[in-house]
């Protein structure tokens, strides 16, 4: 068995793809690179074959019908080996030394017969055109080095969301909670973030600058622009995550509040992004998912709705109103620069 299986998605990915594969083979053969070729109509798949080819204790290609990124990320899941799993987006990579010192953390865990749920590290956001890099880290919630369970989580920051770069999940805990990332949906990171963390009991958390996050490239998922139009995905993957995860049942009150500010920030960007759209349908959308909230969650709606975020959401003046939501926005991504 492998430590670690990564699962590295791509579509036409043949301009990028090689600098993420060789940041993940600075791992060795502890770790197996699972390339799931989704569909592409250039060079990608053959780029991945000749990868293969020349690292064979290592590198796995599955080629497939394009599936979305839910569906090349359940088709790595499937295939893993590893006691481990990430996900590395072809755009993407790790810092070499970072993944060597995580990898060396993970095999001393397993080696003492304590295997974690759920590893945490940094990520860095690389934005196109930054002047400055930024790093997002978790020493403020999570203890470092140190197994930990709920009952040492702290509080998360509202920009210290655990995002699918930050997280290293054991396989078993992936499967065992029902994953089902939906087929030609973007936007599934956040299920993917969500969804496995109500079944994490032991986590552990490491200070390193493991993943850089690129930002930046045209038309990509997460450009505000992007997003509006593609925001009925949004829209299905924020209930999605309420339908797959109940929140108010879920046992230990730090993990339930976790969970519960995940889809609290989720529910604020979809909001916020309906908002920017500004037409009377999309601010109707807006209308409808509060109200599907409302409906089917009510003991989260009261939380959410009347949280930081929701109050924030719901400001009187109408047009008003939305011109500082808006202008709040625009702040906060100024500030933390998230797409």
């Amino acid at each position: 068995m492998k430590l670690l299986s990564v699962a590295v998605p791509c579509y036409n990915s043949q301009d990028y793809m090689e600098h993420c594969i060789q940041t993940l083979l600075s791992g060795g053969e502890d770790v197996e690179i699972l390339i799931v070729d989704d569909g592409s109509t250039d060079n990608t798949g053959k780029i991945a074959d000749r990868l293969q080819q020349r690292y064979p204790a290592m590198v796995r290609v599955i080629h497939q019908e394009n599936a979305g990124h839910g569906g090349a990320v359940m088709t790595g899941l499937r295939n893993a080996t590893g006691l481990y799993f990430k996900v590395v987006d072809s755009d993407d990579w790790v810092d070499e030394d970072a993944f060597s010192r995580v990898l060396w953390r993970l095999h001393m865990l397993t080696e003492a017969g304590s295997p974690i749920d759920l590893m945490v590290c940094n990520y860095v956001y690389d934005k196109v055109d930054a002047g400055r890099k930024r790093a997002i880290r978790y020493a403020h919630a999570l203890p470092e080095d140190r197994i930990l369970t709920w009952d040492d989580v702290g509080r998360f920051r509202k920009w210290e969301n655990l995002l699918m770069h930050a997280m290293i999940y054991r396989t078993a805990v992936l499967r065992q909670s029902g994953l089902d990332l939906p087929k030609h949906t973007f936007y599934v990171d956040n299920l993917y973030c969500s969804v496995p963390l109500a079944c994490v009991q032991k986590l552990y958390y490491m200070n390193v600058n493991l993943y850089h996050y690129y930002i930046g490239r045209e038309g990509q998922s997460v450009q505000e622009d992007t997003m509006i139009r593609r925001i009925d995905q949004q829209i299905r993957v924020n209930k999605l995550m309420m339908e797959q995860v109940d929140v108010e049942h879920i046992p230990h009150p730090r993990q339930r509040q976790t969970i519960l500010n995940y889809h609290a920030i989720i529910t604020a960007v979809t909001s916020i992004l309906l908002i920017v759209g500004g037409t009377p349908e999309h601010l109707a959308k807006k209308r409808e998912l509060w109200a599907y909230i409302r409906e089917n969650y009510p003991w989260e709606y009261r939380k959410l709705r009347y949280g930081f975020f929701g109050i924030g959401l719901h400001l009187p003046g109408g047009i008003v109103g939305r011109k500082i939501d808006i202008l709040a926005y625009r702040v906060a991504n100024r500030i933390f620069s998230f797409n």
